[in-house]
């Protein structure tokens, strides 16, 4: 039975590490493209409206690692099916 809890206390320390990185990930992908975005409106106004949407999708890739990584975490604390 020790075995049990055992391997049950590695993947919950498992789903702490994945979704760690996720969120480092996430935020320093959002933080790049905000970066990018912000240079390249200080640089050339008249494009904004153009770079806005290329951002939200560059920001939404982000943030997709960071779901799949709350995902993995959730199906290693047995969340999940």
């Amino acid at each position: 039975m020790e075995e049990v809890k055992t391997i049950s206390d590695l993947a919950q320390l498992g789903a702490g590490i994945a979704i760690g990185f996720g969120a480092i990930g996430a935020g320093l992908g959002v933080g790049v493209a905000t970066k990018g975005l912000l240079e390249s409106i200080s640089r050339q106004p008249e494009i904004a409206g153009k770079a806005v949407g290329f951002f939200l999708v560059g920001a939404a890739m982000a943030e997709a690692c960071a779901i799949y990584a709350f995902v993995i975490a959730m199906k290693l604390c047995g969340m999940m099916g």
